[in-house]
């Protein structure tokens, strides 16, 4: 089974992916404030700089008890987080985790996630042993449907009333690329 220990600092082109500490807070909770990130995201709109707090401290956490990663998606100018990108629900048992992210509206349609997305997949394959990365989305986000489909990812259909966010069940969308068809993509 693999672990992670130190926590793996990458870089693209444009994007340092980075620990998101508490010093962050103030990024993280200026883009889950808006009510047009938490659309379609399972977390209430923030009122709060505790509840940025709260959020990256549990992502720490996940990492320390070696259950998942998230990268905070720092310009390399500023070093200021615009948004982040990582692994939860990883089940080493079964070589597979699902991958999550978000991204500040003033960078959407940037191609932020295009660019970070190559590096954490990559990631994710060869250094976490992955087999399968799955993501799932509101069926309503095109936006994602979008990203997922240029980093390689296959629609695989609708999880029916999957899970219950903001007091009703709602629908999930899953899709996920395997690791054969990432090589093959990257040759």
């Amino acid at each position: 089974m693999k672990t992670l220990n130190d926590f793996p600092y990458l870089e693209t082109e444009r994007f340092l992916l980075r620990a998101i500490e508490v010093k962050d807070a103030e990024e993280v909770f200026h883009y889950f404030s808006l009510d047009e990130v938490t659309k379609y995201y399972d977390l209430d709109t923030f009122t709060s700089r505790n509840e940025a707090i709260q959020l990256i401290e549990n992502w720490q956490k996940r990492f320390a008890n070696n259950e998942g990663i998230r990268w905070g998606i720092a310009t390399k100018d500023t070093n200021k987080i615009i948004g982040s990108c990582g692994y939860h629900n990883w089940e080493k048992e079964h070589f597979k985790a699902e991958v999550g992210f978000e991204v500040t509206p003033e960078y959407w349609q940037k191609g932020v996630m295009t660019e970070v997305l190559k590096h954490v997949l990559k990631y994710g394959f060869e250094r976490m042993g992955l087999f399968r990365i799955e993501a799932l989305y509101d069926p309503e986000n095109t936006a994602s449907k979008k990203t997922l489909e240029k980093a390689g990812f296959t629609y695989e259909g609708i999880l029916r009333k999957s899970s219950f966010e903001k007091g009703q069940f709602c629908d999930a969308a899953i899709c996920s690329i395997l690791k054969n068809e990432y090589m093959d993509k990257e040759l």
